[in-house]
């Protein structure tokens, strides 16, 4: 009787666990709220007292966008080495997303942004906080992804500081130069990041793909020879991370995109190009509605059931075919 009533004992307590971690996992797994881009400008540049000045909105955009990754419910998960966050990989997979177009921004911050021409000196700031942002994602041992993360951030508003001349270290300058050409060389890096997603996306059905290394160009080589026609599919224990990054990539991009909305306005403006990239934004927007299903599925092109991959593919394609055309327009326009 007394070894009955503790094998009781112990069942519910497993059970309660269980269902413990359950519902700790899915609040951790609740969508990042979309960031008001024009409110945390305000309210950081209220607080420091200072008028924003070009540059300022991407930084202050750049430094949200980091620190959602880190500051969310359950905080930064894809290091995580214990229940319930290592049992997780849907926003792990969304973080790693964040965290591709943190990089790319970092970098392109450091090597443009800026810098006026090529002769020009880097930021100490962003020179420090750039490579922070490139540890490995999963890395737990010391030191940690979110300690690298962190210090990155903190370099990150002593160069939003310096823009505005509130730092504290003599000689500390900072600018941010809105042209044209710079910001052609952010889209250039992001151009690649949306083709790869949605390639991958689309690869969920399977498809056979052409080799178009090489096209356009009578004398181009490759270092080892590849197939003229290739058989792509996304292994389905994959689906849903694959997902979930280019969702968080799009949650990244749609922000960067909208502070660069306001810092670039002259130069937008002055090529005709401030509608093209608000319809860019539209089509981000799109592809973080609701996921109602409790899972991503999978269904054929035209099959009973939908498949998500494709859905997410095509705001994706969409987005980065007017992004192409934006590019082009900032050029030639």
């Amino acid at each position: 009787m007394k070894m009955n009533f503790s094998a009781k004992v112990i069942g519910y307590t497993i059970a309660g666990i269980f269902l413990f971690f359950y519902f700790v996992g899915m609040y951790w797994s609740v969508d990042v709220d979309p960031i008001d881009i024009r409110h945390e400008v305000t309210t950081a540049a209220a607080a420091d007292n200072v008028a924003p000045v070009v540059g300022y909105t991407t930084a202050t955009t750049l430094i949200k966008v980091a620190s959602s990754i880190l500051d969310k419910s359950g905080g930064y998960l894809s290091n995580d080495a214990l229940p319930p966050g290592v049992f997780l990989d849907n926003i792990p997979a969304w973080e790693f997303g964040v965290l591709e177009m943190v990089r790319d921004m970092a970098l392109v911050l450091r090597k443009d942004f800026s810098r006026s021409q090529s002769q020009s000196l880097e930021n100490i700031h962003i020179k420090r906080a750039q490579p922070k942002f490139n540890i490995d994602h999963a890395s737990w041992a010391m030191p940690s992804a979110e300690s690298e993360y962190r210090k990155a951030i903190d370099s990150l508003y002593l160069y939003r500081n310096a823009l505005v001349g509130i730092s504290k270290a003599k000689n500390d300058n900072a600018q941010f130069y809105a042209r044209a050409d710079n910001l052609t060389s952010y889209l250039d890096e992001v151009q690649k990041r949306l083709g790869s997603y949605s390639q991958r996306l689309s690869a969920s059905v399977g498809k056979e793909k052409i080799n178009t290394d090489l096209a356009g160009d009578n004398d181009a080589r490759q270092s080892s020879y590849a197939g003229t026609h290739s058989q792509l599919r996304t292994s389905w224990w994959l689906l849903d991370d694959v997902f979930y990054e280019s969702r968080g990539a799009a949650w990244a991009l749609l922000h960067f995109l909208k502070a660069i909305e306001i810092d670039f306005d002259s130069v937008l403006k002055n090529k005709n190009a401030t509608i093209s990239l608000q319809q860019i934004i539209r089509e981000l927007e799109a592809s973080q509605q609701t996921l109602w299903s409790p899972m991503v599925l999978n269904g054929d092109g035209f099959g009973v059931l939908a498949n998500h991959s494709l859905v997410m593919a095509n705001y994706i394609s969409r987005a980065n075919a007017a992004l192409i055309d934006l590019n082009e327009l900032l050029r030639k326009g």
